[in-house]
């Protein structure tokens, strides 16, 4: 299980290695292996409805089993798919990069969201705060 101290310092350190990387301001969600939201952030300048955006890409990977990049692959080459999972999860999809499962041994804890650059920016701070807690991630 990922501890909310875990899950702040995921933020933390993905803030940081965007502020590092010079990434717009984010908006960064870490939800536990049911999709429960444990911790979120938006920095100064971040637009408001960013936390959807970012909990769309977190929920989307936990409740999937499948990280944004595969989810984005999923759409281009199933959309009906993609499409009907999104209607079953009530719209709170959103299946492109940025989306990162979270690993401990193996097995999926939850997943992190970002928001607020390129996606795959996204996904790359991420990684970084993911790893930083002692977890393996899952772009």
């Amino acid at each position: 299980m990922i501890t909310l101290d875990q899950a702040r310092l995921m933020i933390a350190t993905a803030r940081e290695k965007g502020r590092e990387m010079g990434l717009k301001p984010l908006s960064v969600v870490v939800v536990d292996a049911g999709g429960h939201v444990l911790a979120f952030e938006r920095e100064d300048g971040a637009p408001p409805g960013r936390f959807q955006i970012a909990h769309g890409k977190a929920h989307g990977a936990v409740m999937l089993g499948m990280p944004g990049t595969a989810q984005r692959t999923r759409a281009e080459e199933q959309a009906y798919f993609m499409a009907a999972a999104n209607g079953a999860y009530g719209g709170q999809l959103i299946p492109v990069p940025g989306g990162v499962l979270v690993k401990h041994d193996g097995a999926v804890i939850g997943a992190m969201g970002v928001t607020g650059d390129t996606s795959e920016n996204d996904a790359e701070v991420a990684l970084a705060g993911i790893e930083a807690a002692g977890f393996e991630g899952a772009a």
